[in-house]
C-alpha cells in the first residue's frame, strides 16, 4: 500500500509538472508574432492609421509611377479648398476641351457641360475619371500645371519626401512619381481631415449622365470592413491599390503597387490586412483634451492646473501583450503662472516591456493667469520653504 501511495503521489506531481510546462509553452506561443507574409508586388506597406506604426513593408520608399493613386492627393487638395471656403460642393464647373479629351478612364463629361463639384469628386473617387480630375484641377488653379504645384506643396507639408506630381490624373510622366509610404501618409491625412467626405470612397457605383460605372476596388465587395480607398493602373505602374479597413475600432492602411492584375492587387492587399488584424491590436490609452493629472501651480489665479494630451494617445502592439504596457507620467518641477493652454508641462511615456513605443507632451488644458500680489508673495515664501521638486 505504501508503494502504491508513493507511486500515485509521484504520478500526480508528474502530471502537474507536465501541465505547467504545457501551459507555459502555450502562453509563450500565444505571444509570438510571425513575420509578414510575402507579397507579390513591386512595393508595399501596411500601417496602423492611428499610430502610424508600420506592420509590414518592402521597398516602401521606392519612387514609382502611381497611376490613378495620384487622385488621392487630387481630391485631398480639392477638399482643402472646400474647407478653406474657396470652393463649394454646389459650385458648377465648366468642362473644357482639354478636360474632355483627356485619355484613359472617364466620367464621360462633355465640353461646356456645367457639372457640380460634388459630382466631379465622385467621378474621380468612384469612376476614376481622368476628365473629372482635369476639370477640377483647372477650376481650382486655372490650369493643371498650377494645380500640380499645389499638389507638390501639400505633399511637402505632409512629409511625402519621395513624391513629385506633374498632373492630377496620374497619366504617365517621367517626373511624376510617389512611394507606398507617401501614399499611406496622404491617405491617413485625407481620412483624418475629411471624415465627412471619406464615405464616398466606399461607394460601389456612381451614375452620371445616365452612365453607371462600378468602383474598381474589388475589396469593397469582398470584405465588409474595407471602406476605401483607390485603385490605379497603367502599363508602367502595373495594378495598384490603396486599401483601408476598420475592424473593432482598429483601422489599417495597406498600399500595394506594381502587381500583375486586378485580382492580384486585391488579393495582396487582403493578405496584408488579414495579417495586421490577426496579429496586432490598437488601444487608445488616453483621450485627448481630457485631464489625466492635476498639479500645483505657483503664483497663479488658481492653486491647481489640469494637465492632459493635445490629442488621443494610441498604441499598436502585438496581440495579447496589453498587460506588458506601462505608462509613466512626468511633470515639470515648480510650474509657475502664467501658463497658456497648450503649453508643454511634462510628458507621458509608454513602454512595452523595456521598449519605449510612444511619447506625448503633457500640456496645460486651460490658461492660468498670474494671481494677485498677495497670492504671488505667499507662494514665493512657500516655494522657498518647499523642496524644488514640490508641486
Amino acid at each position: 500500500m505504501t508503494y502504491l501511495k508513493s507511486f500515485t503521489r509521484y504520478r500526480f506531481l508528474f502530471l502537474v509538472l507536465h501541465l505547467t510546462i504545457l501551459t507555459a509553452n502555450a502562453e509563450e506561443a500565444e505571444t509570438l508574432t510571425p513575420s509578414a507574409p510575402t507579397i507579390a508586388a513591386s512595393s508595399y506597406i501596411l500601417q496602423d492609421y492611428n499610430t502610424g506604426k508600420v506592420l509590414a513593408e518592402n521597398n516602401a520608399d521606392a519612387k514609382l509611377a502611381p497611376a490613378s493613386l495620384t487622385k488621392i492627393l487630387t481630391v485631398y487638395v480639392v477638399f482643402k479648398e472646400i474647407k478653406n471656403g474657396h470652393l463649394h460642393l454646389e459650385d458648377k464647373v465648366t468642362i473644357s476641351q482639354n478636360a474632355w479629351k483627356t485619355s484613359g478612364s472617364k466620367m464621360f463629361v462633355k465640353v461646356n457641360d456645367q457639372v457640380k463639384v460634388e459630382d466631379l469628386l465622385k467621378g474621380v473617387i468612384i469612376q476614376s475619371g481622368n476628365d473629372a480630375s482635369v476639370a477640377l484641377a483647372e477650376h481650382v488653379a486655372g490650369n493643371e500645371a498650377t494645380f500640380a504645384e499645389l499638389m507638390n506643396q501639400h505633399a511637402a507639408r505632409l512629409g511625402m519626401v519621395n513624391s513629385h506630381f506633374e498632373n492630377s490624373d496620374g497619366l504617365p510622366n517621367d517626373s511624376h512619381y510617389t512611394s507606398a509610404r507617401d501614399l499611406a501618409i496622404i491617405t491617413t491625412a485625407l481620412i483624418k481631415e475629411f471624415p465627412e467626405y471619406y464615405p464616398w470612397f466606399s461607394q460601389k457605383e456612381f451614375t452620371y449622365n445616365k452612365i453607371t460605372q462600378q468602383n474598381r476596388n474589388m475589396l469593397l465587395g469582398r470584405d465588409e470592413s474595407v471602406d476605401g480607398v483607390k485603385t490605379g493602373h497603367t502599363e508602367e505602374a502595373g495594378y495598384c491599390l490603396v486599401a483601408s479597413a476598420l475592424r473593432k475600432g482598429m483601422r489599417l492602411i495597406s498600399v500595394v503597387m506594381g502587381t500583375e492584375s486586378m485580382n492580384a492587387r486585391a488579393n495582396e492587399n487582403q493578405t496584408l490586412l488579414n495579417y495586421g488584424f490577426r496579429f496586432f491590436e490598437s488601444y487608445r490609452l488616453y483621450q485627448g483634451k481630457t485631464s489625466i493629472n492635476e498639479v500645483r501651480i505657483w503664483k497663479g489665479a488658481t492653486e491647481n492646473i489640469q494637465l492632459g494630451l493635445a490629442e488621443d494617445l494610441y498604441v499598436t502592439i502585438p496581440r495579447r501583450q496589453y498587460n506588458d504596457l506601462k505608462a509613466t507620467i512626468n511633470v515639470d518641477k515648480q510650474i509657475i503662472a502664467p501658463v497658456k493652454a497648450g503649453d508643454k508641462l511634462g510628458s507621458v511615456t509608454v513602454k512595452l516591456k523595456d521598449e519605449v513605443i510612444a511619447t506625448k507632451d503633457l500640456v496645460a488644458l486651460k490658461e492660468v493667469e498670474k494671481g494677485g500680489i498677495f497670492r504671488r508673495l505667499y507662494d514665493s515664501v512657500l516655494m522657498m520653504i518647499k523642496k524644488p521638486d514640490g508641486n
